[in-house]
């Protein structure tokens, strides 16, 4: 967690007003607010179905929404609107439960890939910036290595190095270790704190409740496509509210 100065909160980075999704006659998403400042780090909690992952995709575009209005870094989504959409996701870096790296590509240039495609970095210095993420999250004698090679862990962590190689102002994380093993999830966790400790604004979708009371300074409980109950992870663990909170944490 990272001290912040009271000008530097005055700018919601992630600015969320009555955001409504539906699937067909399904309503995944009542109307959701939810502002979050510059190197504010959240965690969203929830059961499954309550909306967390939909709202994640909507930030990056990958879900457009029906009614609501959502700017991120101060530039409204107009998902209708492929060079705006394109540019959002730039700024906005997602890292998802399956690892999603390409298998016929090194791990370097898995994460050299986007710098050099979209933003026309030259090679030697999306190479020099790619070493530097990999050292960041702690692979970086694995930069010739194919991904089928690493453990599930290793991989998690060169897709955090990959999402972090356009320089994003906000990382979404979706249930980032679900898909691992028990003994690899603290070495991907561990990875985020750290971006956490640097500073980055992280919205973080988890059922890792020890991590979001260490790392989180502010926790969202999702309950049936509503934000429930939200405050510090003292307000929520500690003193929860209603019974929905209450059930969901026993």
């Amino acid at each position: 967690m990272t001290d912040i100065t009271p000008d530097e909160t005055a700018f919601a980075v992630v600015d969320i007003r009555g955001l409504h999704k539906r699937f067909g006659d399904n309503e995944v998403l009542k109307g959701i607010d939810l502002q979050i400042k510059r190197q504010e780090v959240v965690c969203i909690l929830g059961k499954s179905g309550s909306g967390k992952s939909t709202l994640l995709r909507c930030i990056n575009g990958l879900e457009s929404f029906e009614e609501g209005a959502l700017t991120v870094d101060g530039q409204v989504i107009r998902q209708h609107d492929p060079a705006a959409m394109r540019e959002l996701r730039q700024n906005v870096g997602m890292i998802f439960q399956s690892f999603n790296l390409f298998p016929h590509l090194t791990v370097g240039k898995n994460v050299m890939l986007a710098p050099t495609l979209v933003k026309k970095m030259p090679r030697e210095q999306a190479e020099r910036a790619a070493r530097a993420l990999l050292k960041r999250v702690g692979l970086e004698e694995k930069f010739a290595t194919w991904p089928g090679n690493l453990s599930g862990g290793q991989q998690q962590r060169v897709a955090i190095a990959r999402s972090l190689a356009m320089n994003p102002e906000v990382l979404l994380c979706d249930e980032i270790t679900s898909a691992l093993d028990p003994e690899l999830v603290g070495e991907v966790l561990q990875v985020i704190e750290g971006l956490a400790t640097d500073g980055m604004t992280i919205i973080m979708v988890t059922h890792e409740m020890g991590f979001a009371r260490k790392v989180a300074d502010r926790i969202v409980f999702m309950h049936q496509g509503r934000v429930h109950e939200m405050g510090t992870p003292e307000d929520i663990f500690d003193n929860p509210r209603t019974a929905e909170l209450k059930q969901f944490l026993a």
